[in-house]
């Protein structure tokens, strides 16, 4: 399936994408629902972040190259952080810079749904908790990054975790294409071959230490290639099988 969160005529909505239609669903794709006999032409629809979670668990340094940028080790367990619920926005929405920061970065990612409460997962039943796989981007303040032991200020302000288009279950998250461009030049080029923990063991390793809830989402890592936006940039994540993100830095 691949599942989208979207607004027409000002209300929000829930659907399920088959061709160029997206057929209305009765409630949210994380809850009990139907399939309407009610469609919209996709190119109708203003596709929005397809969940809004409780939290977003994200994994530094999970592409060796990104590591060997950053001049960081190669880690041997993941290296978690958070990002709060208010970072979330949906395609085209803008990401904006703070007055605390001189230094903004993008980091395309691939990125978790969670489907149903999960905790203590065995990671030969994580499947069964993973709604699907979305775009996203861990926009970063890397000059706070780098002043701050901890990562939280840096990766969690307002807008700094555009989510989308869609999220899709038709994917193999272990050998997926991801690259990111900045105003149509690509800067970020990898595949999920690459991460050093794969989304299904993170999903397992997570949930044994926290409880995940459904539409939570956990952001997989970056690959190398980040860099800084300027004001008026345009950033794009693109993945295999799900579509692109697009959104802009504006003051």
């Amino acid at each position: 399936m691949k599942y989208v969160r979207f607004k027409i005529d000002e209300e929000v909505k829930y659907g399920i994408i088959k061709g160029e239609q997206v057929w209305l669903l009765t409630h949210s794709f994380l809850e009990d629902y139907e399939v309407t006999n009610q469609s919209y032409l996709l190119s109708e629809v203003t596709p929005l972040s397809p969940t809004l979670p409780s939290k977003a668990v994200c994994v530094g340094l999970n592409y060796a190259d990104h590591a060997m940028e950053m001049n960081i080790p190669i880690p041997s367990t993941p290296i978690l952080f958070m990002k709060p619920s208010s970072s979330t926005i949906g395609p085209d929405e803008a990401i904006v810079h703070p007055t605390l920061s001189k230094r903004v970065d993008y980091e395309g990612e691939l990125a978790i749904v969670i489907k149903k409460e999960a905790y203590q997962v065995p990671l030969e039943e994580v499947g069964e908790y993973i709604l699907g796989y979305t775009c996203a981007n861990d926009v970063t303040a890397r000059d706070l990054q780098k002043s701050d032991g901890q990562w939280t200020v840096a990766k969690g302000f307002d807008t700094f975790m555009p989510l989308g288009p869609i999220v899709s279950d038709e994917v193999d998250p272990t050998i997926l294409s991801i690259k990111t461009s900045l105003n149509g030049k690509v800067v970020q080029q990898s595949n999920t071959k690459h991460l050093i923990f794969s989304a299904h063991y993170l999903v397992s390793y997570i949930s044994s230490i926290m409880t995940l809830y459904p539409g939570d989402v956990i952001l997989t890592g970056t690959p190398g290639g980040i860099g800084k936006m300027e004001i008026g940039d345009k950033v794009t994540v693109e993945i295999e099988g799900i579509g692109s993100l697009t959104n802009t830095l504006h003051l």
